[in-house]
């Protein structure tokens, strides 16, 4: 079993004593949603990164682009130093920080893995310089401190946060027949007041119910129309910086229908319309569906999903009973199938089951002596700079739907050198004594892996221990769970 403590978290540490009852230790950790174990002075809230994101865009493609017009190099040195001001090279690596301290540090790792799992569901990809300021702190605010809640609750948060808004761009959703859409300054400006359909799209392909649910073209516009008005505070620097509103003078007007089912115009559209989609049968068994290919199978049976939608519709969608449903699910088929682990969580698996975790992330002391205004030195850029080499930055997904769960678009040769690469990074953050200890990676086979003979045979082969670091984490063992 020792496997399905990589499965649902990362492995154990080389002292650590698994626990007796692997089952109800990896439920156990998922009832409550305890305190961040990242104590550095950096936790900012999503609306004060904010501040730091309107200072960085307004001022950069207004100020700094007039005042320097006709001067690229003194453009750049400004620009650069803006970027210093405003924590921009600062910020993903402090909150890399935070999220990787949960996964390695905390007593909750199964925790951490499902956050994992749910930020990547309701991605926020690199766009309008969210990843720099305001995705780490949405992940936090609105994905972690819901875990203990219902889905439903998650889902109308993430759908109405200042990120999401941003990201799919409803800020720009306003009903052609609201009274902001009939005011004269949209002709003489040229701006006409259109639906937007992006964030209704997602959120019925990616976030709820999927396309087997068989909704249609209609369903869509007839949702963004819901939708309509939902946005940051317009402001006359249109920075769109201030707490995402209900605006009733941009919604449109009228009843709109989803699935067959009427919606009153106004503000209470929206949620009704959410429960009604995470209660809809196609978004259990997409959600069901995701979870075991995270954490089981790249094809999951229906044997598999049944017991998490049983769990759902049980417990009204409550996530710890889901997610205890789901570990129990991992548990009953641990030794049948195993899960290749995406870079992310394959870097954390093998940091934590080196136990060189003194090192990584980095201490809250150094990140603690950044100032802003400052060049973020290169030591404290280093998380960021890993996960985009890995090829999975939890902040930089280029797709609304986020990082793929299947093994196969993972395997590719240039993925695969990176890890072999990154094995030898983790070896690096040794102690020297550790790095002399030529017992080292015996005692990590031996906690971690169930049929530890074979893969000593193999890994003793190595002529360093560093070769075996590399070895050891690149078996076919260490990559799946």
């Amino acid at each position: 079993m020792k496997n399905f403590f990589r499965k649902v978290a990362f492995g154990l540490k080389p002292e650590e004593k698994a626990p007796s009852d692997p089952l109800t230790w990896a439920q156990k950790q998922v009832e409550t949603v305890p305190e961040l174990n990242w104590k550095g002075k950096y936790i900012l809230s999503e609306k004060e990164m904010r501040k730091h994101w309107i200072k960085q865009r307004v001022e950069e493609n207004t100020t700094l682009r007039k005042k320097f017009k006709n001067d690229p190099q003194g453009l750049r040195r400004a620009e650069k130093q803006l970027r210093n001001d405003t924590g921009a090279k600062f910020w993903p690596n402090n909150e890399i920080c935070i999220r990787h301290a949960e996964a390695v540090r905390s007593n909750t790792p199964v925790l951490a893995k499902l956050w994992y799992f749910w930020t990547n569901h309701f991605t926020i990809s690199d766009t309008q310089s969210l990843p720099q300021f305001s995705t780490g702190a949405y992940h936090r605010e609105f994905i972690r401190a819901n875990m203990d809640k219902t889905f439903e609750t998650m889902a109308i948060d993430a759908t109405i946060a200042w990120p999401m808004m941003m990201h799919l761009d409803n800020k720009d959703n306003v009903g052609p027949k609201s009274i902001s859409g009939k005011e004269d300054w949209r002709k003489k400006e040229n701006e006409p007041a259109t639906i937007n359909e992006n964030h209704a799209r997602e959120l019925l392909e990616l976030h709820t119910v999927s396309p087997k649910a068989g909704y249609t073209q209609e369903d869509i516009i007839e949702l963004a129309k819901i939708m309509t008005g939902w946005r940051p505070k317009f402001t006359k620097k249109k920075d769109h910086g201030h707490d995402v509103r209900f605006e009733s003078k941009r919604h449109e007007p009228g009843k709109k229908t989803v699935f067959g089912k009427e919606y009153k115009a106004g503000k209470k559209g929206l949620k009704m319309v959410i429960k009604d989609l995470v209660n809809h049968p196609s978004c259990r068994e997409f959600i069901a569906t995701k979870l075991c290919r995270y954490l089981i199978t790249d094809k999951p049976t229906k044997e598999m999903i049944t017991p998490i939608i049983k769990a759902w519709e049980k417990s009204d969608g409550h996530l710890p009973e889901v997610h205890k449903a789901a570990i129990k699910v991992a548990f009953e088929y641990n030794d049948k199938y195993q899960k290749f682990q995406n870079p992310e969580n394959w870097w954390l698996q093998t940091i934590n089951m080196s136990g060189a975790t003194y090192a990584y992330p980095i201490p809250e002391k150094k990140m603690d002596k950044f100032e802003l205004g400052s060049l973020t030195i290169q030591e404290l850029r280093e998380p960021d700079r890993l996960l985009e080499d890995i090829g999975c930055h939890p902040y930089r997904s280029k797709q609304p739907n986020g990082y793929s769960d299947l093994s196969t678009d993972w395997l590719s040769t240039e993925l695969i050198i990176r890890r072999l690469m990154y094995a030898k990074k983790a070896f690096r953050t040794y102690k020297t004594i550790d790095q002399l200890d030529l017992k080292i990676h015996e005692k990590i086979i031996q906690t971690n892996f169930d049929n530890p003979d074979k893969i000593l045979k193999i890994v003793s082969k190595a002529k360093s221990n560093e070769e075996k670091h590399v070895i050891l984490f690149n078996l076919p063992e260490a990559l799946r769970a």
